[in-house]
């Protein structure tokens, strides 16, 4: 246990931005919900659960009282082709050697080397160990046993995992996964039902290194788990990256936060996607909480920031009418099995109007994030058509990728584009295909198309 100053108590606030109004007898109504944690970041990784609101009892709430521990393990590719070349086992010990010191103090944590099955590595016997100075020194003397040889089997790995995480009383559980090749030892529907089986009970940042794994299963696997999903294209760059990761895990003070969705009767939610830091639909997650009330997972929380495009279908009406078209609530479930506590609510209108240019009016929220969905979109399609051999698919959707990323201010993206394709004309998408292209490169695309940039101020 630990003691926390109220500096590091987070607190939730969240913002809808939208154009209410709607011509007479129309139906869709969008909105983009920002959602804001801050105050946080000196827990070290150890959430902190509450009850009660604050003062003004709506729109924003501290996270307060009793405090759990955190979990982390660490997932480590042993499989055969690690050994190819032999310095990415080596790579691979170095950067869990770096995740592992920056383990806080009075975290559990644990290390599963993966093959076509998971073994325990630290510190064994189907339990957690505590960070500490000795704990992580014997986890990095236990790392020397890593060795490369065998299968994959992603799914084992996930459910020991699981195991481990589920057998301690920890508020945030996350996992850490790496892995070098294709998921050749389990069928996909066997990784499928794991990460059924898994999905709410931790998160899961997952990483691709070399070139000889496949980005969907990796995406996938973070997708589900509500992590994030990347490439270190050189094993070199691990330590740095498991550095990164650990750093952000120990961040996370709030756990199981859940974006929970009212409509009113005759009203029908189209769907709901997360669209910063990165797009990710959460409309096939929902689960009904009470009438009319569906809860969509949103995973841990530190000190951060993310948007959401709620889209929501009212029953049309006649001009001057106005309703409550939903009403969004970030919500926390009591660890005790108590009342869950809203952290923060906000509420999306529908107004009718006879005033045509208010009703065609797109708030710039809601028309940035439709672009930036649309290029993640474009891009998956463009790479799969190249793919195929579709280059005339391939370089139209590339084009509307480029002409979306520059008119976005996605700069990160189209310079990833531009080293798949050369941009004649940003501004409308001209653009042709490289002849050559780097393994890395195409796969770099893929895996970081869903990306996104928050709306220019």
């Amino acid at each position: 246990m630990a003691n926390f100053s109220k500096s590091g108590v987070p607190r939730f606030a969240v913002e809808v931005y939208q154009n209410a109004y709607l011509p007479e007898g129309g139906r869709e109504v969008n909105a983009i919900v920002t959602v804001t944690a801050t105050g946080g970041g000196t827990s070290g990784g150890l959430p902190l659960f509450a009850a009660g609101t604050d003062a003004g009892g709506t729109g924003a709430a501290r996270v307060h009282g009793g405090v759990r521990h955190a979990g982390v393990v660490i997932m480590v590719d042993c499989s055969g082709s690690m050994d190819y070349p032999p310095t990415k086992m080596r790579n691979a010990r170095d950067a869990t050697a770096a995740a592992i010191e920056t383990v806080r103090d009075g975290v559990a944590f644990a290390v599963v080397a993966g093959t076509h099955q998971a073994a325990e590595v630290y510190p064994g016997g189907g339990r957690l160990a505590t960070a500490g100075p000795a704990t992580r020194a014997q986890a990095k003397e236990a790392l020397r046993k890593l060795s490369a040889g065998g299968g994959t089997a992603i799914g084992t790995w996930l459910r020991l995992a699981d195991r481990l995480l589920a057998d301690a009383d920890l508020g945030i559980r996350h996992g850490i996964l790496l892995t070098d090749g294709r998921n050749e030892h389990e069928s996909a529907q066997d990784l499928r039902a794991t990460l059924d089986a898994c999905a709410g009970r931790f998160t899961c940042d997952a990483r691709g290194v070399g070139t000889d794994w496949e980005v969907k299963e990796v995406t996938g696997i973070a997708s589900a788990l509500l992590g994030t999903a990347d490439i270190v294209a050189d094993p070199a760059g691990l330590a740095d990256d498991f550095t990164r990761m650990m750093e952000a895990a120990m961040g996370k003070e709030v756990a199981d936060v859940t974006l929970r969705l009212w409509t009113p009767q005759g009203a029908q939610v189209a769907f709901v996607k997360q669209v910063a830091p990165s797009v990710a639909d959460l409309t096939g997650r929902r689960t009904d909480s009470g009438p009319r009330t569906g809860d969509y997972p949103t995973g841990s929380w530190g000190d951060e920031s993310r948007d959401y495009h709620v889209c929501v279908r009212v029953p049309a009406a006649e001009v001057g009418q106005e309703m409550l078209a939903a009403r969004v609530s970030l919500v926390l479930p009591d660890p005790g099995g108590g009342a869950p506590q809203t952290l923060a609510q906000g509420l999306v209108r529908a107004v009718w109007t006879d005033d045509m240019s208010a009703s065609t009016m797109i708030n710039p929220q809601v028309a940035h994030y439709t672009g930036q969905a649309e290029l993640a979109q474009v891009i998956q399609q463009g790479l799969d058509a190249r793919k195929s051999g579709d280059a005339d698919g391939a370089t139209a959707k590339l084009g509307r990728a480029v002409q979306l990323a520059s008119a976005s201010g996605n700069e990160d993206t189209a310079k990833l584009l531009a080293k798949v394709v050369d941009v004649v004309d940003a501004a409308t998408g001209t653009v042709r295909l490289k002849a050559k292209v780097t393994e890395a490169d195409e796969m770099t695309l893929e895996t970081r198309s869903t990306k996104t940039v928050r709306v220019k101020k």
